[in-house]
């Protein structure tokens, strides 16, 4: 349960079943309350952390959540000390929606993270990072998520400034910038729904979720870091937002308020933001990030070499070209390309022979190097690109690539995804009921 255990007990009127105790003696807002129930184990990763899953995951999932402590450690060092006592993880099943679900003391996961190699941990840094923003200080009503997922990603990517480099946080922005593009390209630049702060009356809130209030919101902090001295300087802001906030909930308006109060001697440069454009005003941001390129160089190198490569260039492609990227960068050499016309087959046939990219586990490169083999009319892919969108469910991958296949096949395959899943793949793909 998101609470912490406390003690179990033969049930007095029935010897077949056992009363499990639960307490949480810190105050959270009812969405964050979660129950488990299933045949599960669990395997120690940490002084404060256990991951739970059915026996089939456990053993890989301790391995690849092995960091969790790290970054709890991390995550105080940035916002202070973690309140909830117990950090577990439960990987859930397929069918899961979503990356990740923070209640506190239980976060819940989605087992398309468990790549063997830790390279998909961040999003457990994300939901460590929930525990202060979202549910220690909570937005007040959904039109506010920003300021929940926003601050997330920011101390998301602050601890892997801290844990690797400031190279990766900047890249990683990069990736954010081109997930909030591809949001707003999805609902339309004049949907109300990619403003900042939205609107939601008769809105269903799972028909407008998306990246917007996640890397619009980052960027917002992002630019206001710049203009406030620096990430050093700006930690200490959302430090000290959160510590005035905590064990309650906030509005955007009130968190403005508490930012020009905190910076009462830059008042001036915090007047000349475009707040309107920011918060009120849907499409992509009024400022565009400058982050550092470094780590994004290679790959689109790498990629406009493949865009534009012909016949008689394939034979310079060799192994060693992908060796030197590391497992964000090969995601993002992959995203370049699906944002490129399609490639021909004999190109992709070709990638696949001296990258060996089929075998590779990342259900995030995976997503995206399926989309690319059945966009260049792979056969061979096809089936591939099915299984992957049959065995999970969730919702970023699904949704994609159902909308890649025939119609019939979503139709068989229904009744075995997720409710919410299955609502949003037929909204895609314009089927009623």
């Amino acid at each position: 349960m998101s609470a912490l255990h406390d003690g179990q007990e033969p049930d007095p009127s029935d010897s077949n079943r056992v009363i499990y105790r639960f307490r949480q003696p810190v105050p959270m807002p009812s969405y964050l309350i979660a129950i488990v129930v299933g045949a599960l184990e669990s395997r120690e990763i940490g002084p404060r952390s256990r991951v739970w899953s059915e026996k089939e995951y456990v053993d890989e999932a301790a391995f690849e959540f092995s960091e969790t402590e790290t970054m709890l450690k991390t995550a105080e060092s940035l916002a202070g000390p973690y309140v909830w006592g117990q950090y577990d993880l439960l990987v859930l099943p397929p069918s899961f929606p979503y990356g990740g679900m923070e209640n506190p003391c239980l976060t819940f996961v989605t087992p398309t993270v468990l790549a063997g190699d830790r390279s998909l941990a961040g999003v457990i840094a994300h939901e460590i990072s929930h525990s202060w923003t979202g549910n220690l200080v909570t937005n007040r009503t959904w039109e506010h998520s920003w300021l929940n997922e926003g601050h997330t990603v920011y101390i998301e990517r602050m601890i892997a400034r801290c844990m690797e480099s400031e190279q990766l946080r900047q890249f990683e922005g990069i990736g954010g910038w081109k997930e909030l593009q591809e949001s707003v390209k999805e609902f339309g630049p004049n949907n109300v729904l990619t403003n900042l702060v939205t609107n939601l009356h008769e809105v269903d809130t799972d028909e407008a979720f998306s990246f917007v209030p996640y890397e619009k919101g980052f960027a917002l902090l992002y630019h206001l870091e710049e203009l406030m001295g620096g990430p050093e300087v700006f930690m200490g802001f959302v430090k000290s937002y959160i510590q005035l906030f905590a064990y309650g909930s906030v509005t955007t308006e009130e968190w403005k308020n508490y930012l020009f109060t905190y910076f009462k001697d830059k008042v001036d440069i915090l007047n000349k933001v475009d707040w309107n454009g920011w918060m009120h005003t849907p499409g992509m941001p009024p400022v565009k990030p400058q982050y550092d390129t470094t780590m994004a160089d290679a790959c689109t190198a790498l990629c406009q070499r493949w865009v534009k490569a012909k016949e008689e260039d394939l034979a310079s492609f060799t192994e060693a070209d992908v060796k030197k990227l590391n497992s964000p960068q090969l995601i993002e050499f992959v995203a370049l390309l699906l944002q490129e016309e399609p490639l021909p087959l004999s190109h992709v046939k070709k990638m696949q022979e001296v990258y060996q990219l089929n075998s590779v586990k990342n259900t995030e490169f995976r997503f995206r190097w399926l989309r690319i083999c059945v966009r260049a009319h792979w056969e061979e892919a096809v089936p591939l690109a099915l299984k992957m969108a049959t065995e999970q469910g969730r919702m970023k991958f699904t949704r994609p690539l159902f909308s890649e296949q025939p119609l019939k096949t979503f139709k068989e395959h229904r009744a075995a995804l997720h409710p919410v899943t299955a609502m949003l793949v037929a909204k895609d793909l314009k089927i009623d009921g």
